[in-house]
């Protein structure tokens, strides 16, 4: 027969287990806490390292902090920690949505981005927990946190490559990257600087440690030998970025285009907008005929072609404009003009379309990236519920699959339409196709006086360093910019201003290696993410076998 035999002391108190137990659950509870207000600090990091504000260091420096957070976690814990830093990143980053849909909808749209968006950055969480197993971590890890990024900005409905890391480094020291291997290397350049930093802070700790456990030399060479990869983690994205900045051209190799930028202005009244069509034509007609009397009587230098933004004609198969056509022919330079048109079947199109003198509309792009319930309406039956696109247009428009390069004077303009700068392959394929100058014509009235459209001249900024090319960014209420191919800006409007911008750019024909091989870079540092995770899970399986 088997006795059981109790501890006096827990005998005399039988609640002590029970005691301790709840004193542990408690403290798991508060680390919990801990770890989870770190993850949301470490998304209110990104959000201020993003435009307006040039704070491009506090990127790496979040990236450290959701690093610690999810070290020696669960991947269940990480996607948990990686979904609160999502959030605390996304809901102000896109705060420009309540602005665009709050009035009518409320809070709704805004929320539901944010929370799909946050649910991507809880799979970089989980991942990063997983690889941080791995011999060599901070690059594991920081391929994970890209592959989520690129995923992310495929899914679902053609993805949301808003805040992607890349997006922050525009006035920083890891912008050059771009020029090598475009988003995906600069956002692995901040991920890489960012998780080594956290390792760089472990073995800083852990030599500290060992100094005060003991005074010999002997006990500390091995925290110290362990930092020697951590540092090179942390340095050499910056120092790499650094070397390639002297290699970024701004030469005029085919010569100079002296380029107006049309901001005719439009209202501030949000989803109004939606049927404010013919204010929006007749602020830039107007704008443009104003140009065309300083022209004429001598104030300013004729220009070699003019932009105009995004969505200020509406055309039909014939494309007839009185209005435009009369600037052309007076200007008697092209005029590169962006709106909305069907073609000989009747589908609906986004377009940039040039007017040439004597020849009216002539060469076309089409928008190759639509915004998804706005331009493209998934579950249209129910859409109108978080969308009041489903009443404006009773059909998707279609989207284009050619690069859009049109002859603009002396320039190979290739051109993208506001929400294509997001992507990485509109400003590549038109690179690829000869252009030498970029325009991005964009309409973002919609969105007040918040942040959103100094975030998408981030953007613009990064493809101009990316393939070496100025870029013009025609807004109708601004930002409007001319972008130098080295990133800086030239020149600039402010929002919702009636404005003119008249520059000469350079026309650049080299190539940078980004335009070349930069989607291989982008598969590549998935590939890694993706293998991360493999090799994370057969670790986990062998070490289940051995216990």
């Amino acid at each position: 027969m088997v006795t059981s035999r109790v501890n006096p002391e827990n005998r005399e108190r039988p609640g002590a287990w029970k005691r301790l137990s709840r004193f542990g659950g408690d403290r798991g509870r508060y680390a919990m806490l801990a770890r989870s207000l770190l993850a949301a600090s470490a998304g209110g990091l990104l959000y201020w390292a993003s435009p307006p504000r040039d704070l491009w260091w506090l990127a790496p420096v979040a990236l450290a902090v959701f690093t610690l957070v999810v070290r020696g976690r669960r991947g269940r814990a990480g996607f948990g920690y990686g979904f609160v830093l999502g959030l605390a990143y996304m809901l102000p980053l896109l705060g420009w949505l309540l602005d665009f849909l709050g009035g009518q909808f409320g809070p709704w749209p805004w929320l539901g981005v944010g929370l799909v968006e946050a649910l991507f950055l809880g799979l970089a969480g989980a991942g990063m927990a997983r690889a941080g197993r791995l011999p060599l971590a901070p690059v594991w890890q920081s391929a994970v946190f890209v592959a989520a990024e690129l995923l992310r900005s495929a899914l679902p409905f053609g993805g949301f490559p808003w805040g992607r890391l890349a997006f922050t480094q525009t006035g920083g020291a890891l912008l050059p990257l771009a020029s090598i291997g475009g988003t995906a290397l600069v956002g692995f350049g901040v991920a890489l600087t960012g998780t080594a930093l956290a390792e760089l802070v472990r073995g800083l700790t852990r030599l500290v440690r060992a100094g005060r456990n003991s005074a010999g030399g002997a006990e500390r060479a091995g925290p110290l030998r362990g930092l020697a990869v951590p540092v090179a983690g942390t340095l050499l994205p910056v120092v790499l970025g650094l070397a390639v900045t002297p290699t970024l051209g701004t030469a005029a190799e085919s010569g100079t285009a002296r380029v107006a930028v049309v901001q005719g202005n439009a209202p501030n009244v949000g989803l109004d907008l939606l049927y404010r069509d013919r204010q929006l034509y007749a602020n830039h007609v107007r704008a443009a005929r104003e140009l065309v009397a300083d022209v004429e009587a001598g104030r300013v230098a004729r220009p070699d072609f003019v932009v105009l933004p995004e969505q200020v004609g509406s055309w039909g198969a014939e494309r007839r404009d009185p209005a435009l056509r009369d600037v052309v022919e007076r200007l008697g330079v092209p005029v590169i003009v962006g709106g909305l048109a069907t073609d000989s079947a009747g589908r609906l199109s986004n377009r940039i379309v040039r007017w040439g003198p004597g020849e009216g509309a002539s060469e076309e792009y089409v928008k190759q990236h639509l915004v998804p319930f706005a331009e493209k309406i998934p579950l249209r039956s129910v859409a109108g519920a978080v969308s009041p696109f489903v009443r404006r247009f009773d059909r998707d428009m279609v989207a284009g699959d050619d690069p859009g390069v049109l002859s603009a004077g002396p320039a190979r303009l290739g051109v993208g339409i506001c929400y294509d700068v997001a992507y990485d392959d509109v400003f590549r394929g038109a690179a690829r196709s000869g252009a030498n100058l970029f325009a991005v014509p964009t309409n973002n009235a919609w969105y007040g006086r918040s942040e959103m459209s100094y975030q998408q001249l981030a953007m613009s900024r990064l493809r101009a360093v990316e393939h070496g090319r100025s870029m013009l960014v025609a807004a109708t209420s601004g930002v409007s910019a001319v972008v130098r191919p080295d990133g800086s800006v030239a020149r600039r409007t402010d929002l919702f201003t009636a404005d003119t911008i008249v520059d000469e750019v350079p026309l650049r024909s080299s190539t940078t290696p980004a335009t070349s091989i930069g989607e291989y870079v982008t598969w590549a540092v998935a590939a890694l993410g993706v293998l991360a995770m493999v090799l994370s899970t057969l670790r986990g399986r062998r070490a289940r076998r051995g216990g």
